[in-house]
């Protein structure tokens, strides 16, 4: 951490970078505060809620600048959205220099919580964990160009037990507006905002949560947006060449039948069950990228299906879409699902890539959690959860403007950004890394 008094260009860029955002404080006396609390993301420290922030940023006068570093992420009513698009704005260009976007990726991640005050908090399947546990999950969208990704929205998945207790609501202050709505659900309303915000577009990217929610790919499609979305082993299709009967033949009397038909003869079939029946031929190995000590690389197949879920309620059989099967060397069975409507003449390698682009968010996320305390707030309300994740995302973003101009190594802590030693008798409430977070 460098304590020179002459501001050198990355810290010359950090400050136009702030006085970028700054505008979306909404009000003149939030605005230093904002930037401190960007900072203070960025100074070393294991520890990332507001005491021990202030602590790093200001020894001399911790209380005051507590106090103004609490009001600004736990009480003023700043717009989240706004935030996050001024963010858009100053570091996409720096990402779309290497290259264009090519994928938006929808995304979930969980905070370990004790106790059940804390908006959001239930006992939910939390990946941090891998398993049900006493959590709260946020919903988030990225823009990724082939190397680099931003997170562009993010919302708690507020569960239905929360939405519908009006009492915890207004303790917390959840707003009016939100309703209890699924992560599909989440994750669909904000890819309808950023297309309508218009920002390049990408193949949308989700895991199986999502994209065995056929509601979910439908709502895509209709945007115009391709997508390779993860799947369930039990997830039904129409083998390839198949598709269901079309309906009864009218016999001249009541109303004409228009529902497509399954019989015991014809019926669709679990994926599983298809691609264990796929001949060897149709299994080929693949090379996605460069992983760290070694080329990835696993077995694909790719077939052209037709999803049956529910089509015995539909007039018209669900189109053609990818099925895209990985089964790795000397595995038992297949270990993941897509599907995909991305181009009939889509080779499998490109087919391959692409679905394997969500390793951005996952490094994103955990960039976000260990460097830059995303998951380290320790108030309990709505906005305070949103501010704070906000401000991460703002910070973590003129990360990846610098590595963008040709600086890849830039980590937290490293950027020559300036802070008064902290007393050697203060120790803040929450800076034991024992803590829990």
């Amino acid at each position: 951490m460098g304590n020179s008094s002459t501001p050198g260009p990355q810290q010359k860029r950090f400050a136009a970078y702030l006085d970028g955002l700054a505008g979306a404080a909404g009000h003149v006396d939030r605005i230093e505060p904002l930037k401190a609390y960007c900072k203070g993301l960025l100074l070393p420290g294991e520890r990332k809620s507001v005491e021990p922030m202030a602590a790093r940023l200001a020894p001399d006068n911790v209380r005051r600048t507590h106090q103004s570093l609490h009001h600004l992420v736990a009480d003023a009513p700043w717009n989240d959205n706004e935030l996050l698009a001024e963010v858009c704005g100053a570091v996409l260009p720096a990402m779309q220099k290497h290259g264009p976007v090519v994928t938006w990726i929808v995304d979930d991640t969980g905070f370990p919580k004790k106790g059940t005050h804390s908006v959001g908090v239930a006992r939910q399947y939390c990946g941090q964990v891998g398993k049900q546990d006493n959590c709260r999950v946020a919903v988030s969208l990225s823009v990724a160009t082939g190397s680099a990704s931003l997170p562009i929205a993010y919302r708690l998945y507020l569960p239905e037990e929360w939405a519908k207790d009006s009492e915890r609501r207004k303790t917390v202050g959840v707003p009016k507006e939100i309703q209890f709505q699924t992560k599909p659900q989440i994750a669909l309303a904000q890819i309808r905002q950023a297309v309508e915000s218009a920002l390049p577009r990408g193949v949308v990217l989700a895991d199986a949560g999502y994209g065995v929610d056929g509601q979910f790919r439908a709502g895509l499609t209709k945007l115009g947006l391709e997508y390779i979305v993860g799947v369930q082993s039990s997830m039904t299709v129409w083998e390839p060449g198949a598709e269901p009967l079309p309906a009864k033949q009218w016999k001249g009397q009541g109303r004409p039948a228009k529902l497509l038909r399954r019989d015991h003869q014809h019926q669709p079939v679990a994926i599983k069950k298809l691609a264990t029946a796929l001949p060897p031929s149709a299994w080929k190995t693949v090379t996605w990228r460069e992983g760290t000590q070694q080329k990835l690389q696993s077995r694909f197949a790719a077939v052209r299906v037709r999803p049956a879920g529910r089509d015995f309620e539909r007039a018209e059989a669900h189109a053609e879409e990818w099925l895209l099967i990985e089964w790795p060397r000397g595995e038992a069975e297949p270990s993941k699902y897509w599907l995909s409507t991305l181009p009939p003449q889509t080779k499998l390698h490109p087919l391959v890539k692409m679905a394997k682009q969500r390793w951005l968010i996952e490094r994103d996320y955990e960039e976000l959690k260990q460097e830059l305390g995303l998951g380290h707030y320790e108030g309990r309300g709505w906005r305070g959860f949103h501010h704070h994740a906000t401000l991460c995302i703002a910070a973590y973003g003129f990360l990846i403007a610098e590595r963008n101009r040709f600086s890849p190594s830039v980590r937290v802590g490293n950027l020559g950004l300036s802070a008064p030693k902290r007393a050697p008798d203060f120790y803040p409430r929450g800076a034991r890394p024992s803590r829990a977070a």
